[in-house]
């Protein structure tokens, strides 16, 4: 069982007609044992910037309150907030300054941007990022994530339809995942 394995995650980020939907499951587990069922993965930045993070769960809380603490004195200094384009620069220079000894988290990207544009991103333990026009995942469960996704994304959906069609690739990936699961957490901006 590899690192990023071993506290169990799934993480999905979809787009829509000017809105995004970032989900999760909601278990935290030591190997295959549950610890907890409500455990959450997914972070608001601001109203426009979310993040969620899979892997090791004690270096994804480190990894958030660091990247909070940027985030907050980039307001200070810039006296407004990141776009998701800016923030997913910033936790992409944040993980490869840490390439040696990196933080065992994947973290999803998920905001809208001008004119309200949505904007998504995943990126591995050293910050290369992945950016996508449809749907990212991460996670232990990523790879039936995938499976779920291509089968019920389609162009232009309006929020209602994004929230039912990530809910329901979450669920039935987690499922089929034994180190995730436990219902979802699921945010539609």
């Amino acid at each position: 069982m590899q690192i990023f394995e071993y506290n169990g995650s799934s993480l999905v980020a979809m787009v829509g007609k000017n809105c995004f939907a970032i989900a999760s499951d909601r278990r935290l587990g030591v190997q295959l044992q549950t610890i907890a069922t409500d455990f959450q993965r997914i972070s608001k930045i601001h109203d426009r910037v979310f993040l969620g993070l899979s892997g090791l769960a004690t270096d994804a809380q480190t990894l958030y309150q660091r990247l909070v603490f940027r985030h907050k004195l980039y307001q200070l200094r810039e006296e407004r907030d990141m776009k998701p384009e800016t923030f997913a620069n910033l936790v992409s220079a944040l993980l490869y300054e840490k390439r040696f000894g990196p933080y065992f988290c994947q973290p999803v990207i998920a905001g809208l941007g001008d004119e309200d544009k949505p904007f998504i991103c995943t990126m591995d333990s050293i910050g290369a990022k992945e950016l996508a026009k449809d749907f990212v995942v991460a996670g232990t469960a990523s790879e039936s994530l995938y499976g779920a996704c291509e089968s019920m994304f389609k162009e232009d959906m309006e929020p209602e339809e994004l929230f039912e069609t990530v809910s329901q690739a979450l669920l039935s990936s987690v499922d089929r995942d034994c180190l995730s699961g436990w219902g979802g957490h699921v945010y539609v901006v």
